[in-house]
């Protein structure tokens, strides 16, 4: 499953699901464009992946802003040649019941995890159409298939993208392109660790599996989905949450 030639874009690639993505894609010989705030974390991450013989750059960049994504993703093909693989996992959470949810936390979500892949999107897919190559992946979650309580806003903003994956996928599959979706259900990462103990409890329980995710369980599902060995799926919401949803 060699991604040999291959440039990943990965959003929100600092820390968790992103930074484990960006690390199994190198692993699997691509070369990776590390985009987020963060830039302490995005150079510690260069010099690791760099280290181990793999080829990196980080590319700072705050999801939301418009002209910085534009901006970001000429750099990264000014510096690579191109954008093979995009990977959309930046998100954030500002979590209240609906009735207590302020405009600016309903509006802050949805920007940084629903609008900044429809930026990023429209900023490769030239890039793809023109090699008549490309996947896209957008990281959903399983709230954003069942919903969750005090999280309308994220719940929306995942759900969102199921449909914006599959709008893509149906608008770029001529031209060899494939746009699929990773639902993670609990993932052990910073966003999961800060949840109250009794709510990571009440989560354990609705897993068949009887056990919390690792990052390295969605960045598995998503070099596949990124390989040539996926060429013939698209439009695809891939669960990995230890069957916490089925069907």
């Amino acid at each position: 499953m060699s991604l040999s030639g291959r440039v990943a874009l990965v959003t929100g690639a600092s820390q968790g699901i992103g930074k484990a993505c960006a690390l199994k894609l190198s692993e699997h010989s691509a070369t990776v464009a590390l985009a987020a705030r963060n830039q302490e974390k995005l150079n510690e991450l260069v010099a690791k992946i760099n280290g181990m013989g793999g080829k990196a750059a980080a590319f700072p960049m705050d999801v939301a802003d418009e002209e910085q994504v534009k901006n970001t993703c000429k750099a990264i093909i000014t510096e690579f040649g191109k954008i093979d693989i995009l990977v959309n996992n930046a998100g954030i959470t500002r979590d209240q019941l609906v009735m207590r949810m302020k405009r600016a936390d309903w509006d802050v979500v949805l920007n940084t995890n629903l609008t900044s892949a429809y930026l990023c999107i429209q900023q490769v897919v030239s890039s793809m159409v023109r090699q008549r190559w490309g996947r896209i992946i957008n990281i959903t979650s399983v709230f954003g298939q069942i919903g969750q309580s005090g999280q309308a806003n994220y719940a929306s903003s995942k759900a969102g993208l199921i449909g914006l994956t599959m709008a893509i996928a149906r608008e770029v599959a001529s031209r060899n392109i494939t746009c699929n979706a990773v639902a993670p259900g609990f993932i052990e990462t910073a966003m999961t660790a800060a949840l109250p103990e009794n709510i990571k409890q009440e989560g354990l329980k609705m897993i068949p599996l009887g056990r919390v995710g690792a990052a390295e369980d969605v960045a598995n599902a998503v070099a596949f989905l990124a390989s040539e060995e996926a060429s013939y799926i698209t439009g695809h919401v891939l669960n990995v949450n230890g069957g916490m949803l089925m069907g």
